[in-house]
């Protein structure tokens, strides 16, 4: 009968630069840092493409220090039973920061009067008197008082809610898909939307906060434009595929909407009148790299440390409290019986379970069993071989 060596040290890979206060939280534990590595436990990634990559047999794990997950493969990842980990809400205050900062500068004619500005270089003692004739171009207006449509009230939209509010601004949301945790974070003054015609029939302003999906894909267009107040502004900083851009051009040389402020410049975004590109800076400061590289970090730790699963997007959640015994993770297809074969497995190795918890997510599900029984050291005979001979099982691991 063969044996099991549990492993001791883990190698993680980087394949951007991460935060240095994110690579230190492997300082506690027995891990190496190689960016050179073959063959390591997991990977810590920001925005490098990894679809074209040949993911390792021994990778267990990806984290991306950030929300969006499109230049990891998570479809392969699934089928190999490598957990793909992202941080919602690690740089959700960088960008409230960002929608609030270009929402009241685009609303007072900051950006054009900035650029205007400028062009007066070389006009010496003139400069004063051009400034005072010219600055009734950017007259702008007041956001206090006025209404700011929130679409999508996760981690950033839920900050950006309640924050506008001590603006002293209105604010109508639309979620349907609200998570209890926001919900508690979100103010009892927000106004609950019950349909999204309503955010844009009674919106001055539109912030919109959802992922890319094949029913948000172009929500904004000329039918949905239609049914908002004129002159109405809008901010997108969640993804740039969410905008008709040929219909956002017409709307905005007809005035039906007054400004659009985007964070996903194109070639058709820079001819737009009463465009405000901005350079994809959402979650580009400091505070929220570093805070999306220690949850990232964290994540993968507590993953390849105790098989816990948290802010996966191929994994179902899964949690159960650490006691130090022989733990035993199973990633499979979400089919009946699972569950028993693995206890069968289990029990014809004379081994008792002490806890158990399984979760699905779809096609798949995980499985994490605390063994009770004695066991020699870090190996248990045979165990891992007998769950891999299950069919539907697709990773198995002992800690």
């Amino acid at each position: 009968m063969s044996t099991l060596t549990l492993d001791q040290t883990k190698t993680i890979k980087t394949l951007n630069n991460i935060a240095d206060t994110g690579l230190n939280v492997f300082n506690q534990g027995d891990y190496t840092i190689d960016n050179d590595s073959e063959n390591p436990d997991a990977i810590v990634v920001r925005s490098f493409n990894m679809h074209s990559l040949d993911l390792n047999s021994n990778l267990k794990a990806i984290a991306r220090a950030g929300a969006g997950v499109n230049n990891i493969p998570v479809d392969q990842c699934t089928e190999r039973g490598i957990a793909a980990f992202n941080t919602p809400g690690a740089n959700a205050n960088a960008v409230k920061e960002l929608v609030l900062t270009t929402l009241m500068a685009s609303s007072r004619n900051l950006f054009a009067g900035l650029s205007w500005v400028k062009t007066l270089e070389g006009e010496g003692d003139e400069i004063s008197k051009q400034v005072e004739l010219g600055k009734k171009q950017f007259v702008g207006k007041e956001i206090k008082g006025k209404t700011l449509g929130v679409i999508g009230l996760g981690a950033i939209g839920a900050l950006v809610a309640n924050d506008a509010l001590n603006l002293d601004m209105e604010v109508i949301g639309f979620d349907p898909f609200i998570s209890v945790n926001t919900a508690w974070n979100l103010s009892r003054n927000v106004h609950r939307a019950m349909t999204i015609e309503q955010v844009f029939a009674h919106s001055d302003y539109i912030t919109v906060h959802v992922p890319l999906t094949d029913d948000t894909k172009e929500m904004f267009n000329e039918k949905t434009f239609s049914l908002m107040k004129p002159d109405v502004h809008i901010l997108n900083f969640s993804r740039d595929g969410l905008i008709n851009d040929q219909d956002m051009a017409a709307a905005l040389e007809l005035g039906k909407v007054g400004k659009y402020i985007t964070d996903f410049p194109n070639d058709q975004v820079l001819k737009m009148k009463n465009a405000v590109p901005i350079p994809h800076l959402g979650a580009s400061t400091k505070e929220s790299e570093e805070n999306c590289a220690i949850m990232a970090a964290r994540q993968v730790k507590e993953f390849l440390e105790t098989g816990n699963i948290k802010n996966s997007v191929n994994f179902p959640n899964a949690s159960l409290p650490y006691t130090g015994k022989r733990r035993v993770t199973a990633f499979h297809k979400n089919v009946p019986n699972m569950v028993g074969q693995i206890s069968s497995a289990i029990s014809n190795c004379n081994l008792n379970i002490a806890d158990m918890v399984n979760r699905s997510r779809g096609d798949y599900a995980y499985t994490m069993i605390d063994i009770d029984s004695e066991v020699n050291g870090d190996i248990i005979p045979g165990l891992e071989e007998q769950i891999k001979q299950i069919e539907g099982i697709v990773t198995v691991r002992t800690i």
